[in-house]
């Protein structure tokens, strides 16, 4: 019933609004469309969200064979190749005017990571080689410009020195190094490696595997943390549950690919642990709260953290299927989206969030955030999972 349900709201709902903001003239998707479902034809173009986009559309010609979305793949790439790519410096902006030229030319090592995520996909869907060398390209550059002795350094201006890394600090801190952008890193190198398999990326994957378990886990708390410094010492008292469901099926994700027995005995009860921590302190209400500041929740429910929480919840119960809370718990999750988050107004995808009340933040339906990836994502998991169950 909900891989049924997932794959009708895939074809009929998701697919078709992505494909409605193909910009013809100016090439790639159109960037901004507000709450009042207007789109803005000349909003910025953020080129986290056409990496985003490119993926998307890749893995869904990878699932549903479908030429047209290869199509709507390769207009996406062209975007990425011809315009987001600094061909002086190398990398990619971090936007665009919607005309293709460059509105902010920081390069942020989390939109270089989206970037080689996409290419990856996108040479899986095509086979074009190309594709697949800009992949390269953009992964040796980071190892270059985007490290230190202990690990990745996030913000960067146009040229590559190093700047304050305000993109990726909040919560009234400024971050030298954050989690997230670590979990995209090794998202990004794990789909390079599955598409590889060089040793290279295999141990760049090891390194940041290290890195979440004796820096970024929190034992004692039973979770990770958020922001640090340059030498991962924690800025603040922050409990991301988005963040951790995600990196629970991501890091297995990346064990499962790496295929090192050693990481995967090593990593196995670290995620374990925190999938049953957010299932015990999250899960509430039909839905996972967003984070908690000092001990202090925050209630409301992000479009991205019910979508991570339906595939972690998954993946929990795949790992151990004594365990069936967590395949109940992502079948709730996703009744909760399609009677709450999912927009119903015609031309519309999901809310950004919602409040305690299960009412809608007047936020927009697209902007350089909010994008095909978590949503698209959560689809093509639930699909692929409960085909394998069946």
């Amino acid at each position: 019933m909900m891989k049924e349900e997932v794959t009708r709201h895939l074809i009929r709902e998701l697919i078709p609004f992505w494909e409605h903001l193909r910009d013809e003239e100016n090439g790639g998707f159109y960037g901004y469309v507000g709450y009042d479902l207007c789109v803005d034809q000349k909003a910025v173009k953020g080129c986290i969200l056409n990496s985003r986009i490119l993926w998307f559309f890749s893995n869904a010609y990878l699932l549903l064979k479908d030429e047209s979305l290869l199509d709507y793949a390769r207009h996406a790439y062209e975007f990425l190749k011809n315009k987001c790519l600094d061909k002086t410096h190398g990398g990619l902006y971090w936007s665009l005017t919607y005309d293709g030229n460059v509105e902010e030319g920081i390069k942020h090592t989390y939109n270089q990571a989206f970037a080689i995520y996409a290419l990856s996909s996108y040479y899986d869907a095509s086979k074009d080689e190309e594709a697949l060398a800009e992949a390269r390209k953009l992964f040796f550059l980071v190892e270059e410009k985007c490290t230190d002795e202990y690990g990745y350094l996030e913000a960067f201006d146009e040229a590559f020195h190093a700047i304050d890394n305000e993109k990726l600090s909040e919560n009234g801190v400024m971050a030298e190094k954050t989690m997230n952008t670590l979990l995209h890193v090794l998202e990004a190198y794990t789909e390079l490696y599955r598409v590889t398999k060089e040793a290279q990326v295999g141990a760049c994957i090891r390194k940041m595997l290290d890195t979440f378990c004796l820096h970024v886990y929190n034992e004692e708390q039973g979770r990770q943390e958020v922001f640090f410094d340059k030498t991962w010492n924690t800025l603040i008292d922050l409990y991301s549950y988005g963040h951790d469901i995600e990196a629970a099926w991501l890091i297995d994700r990346g064990c499962e690919v790496l295929q090192d027995p050693v990481y995967t005995e090593r990593m196995s009860p670290i995620t374990k642990k925190i999938t049953k921590n957010i299932y015990d302190r999250a899960y509430v209400d039909s839905s996972v709260l967003n984070e908690s500041e000092g001990g202090v929740k925050d209630t409301t429910r992000v479009w991205w953290v019910q979508a991570e929480a339906v595939v972690g919840f998954l993946n929990g119960y795949e790992k151990s299927p004594d365990q069936q809370q967590y395949r109940e718990a992502a079948e709730d999750i996703w009744n909760f989206i399609r009677t709450c988050l999912v927009d119903k107004r015609k031309g519309s995808e999901w809310y950004w969030a919602l409040d305690q009340d299960r009412k809608p933040l007047k936020k927009p339906i697209v902007e350089p955030w909010k994008c095909p990836y978590h949503n698209g994502r959560m689809c093509f998991e639930v699909i692929r999972r409960l085909q394998d169950a069946s």
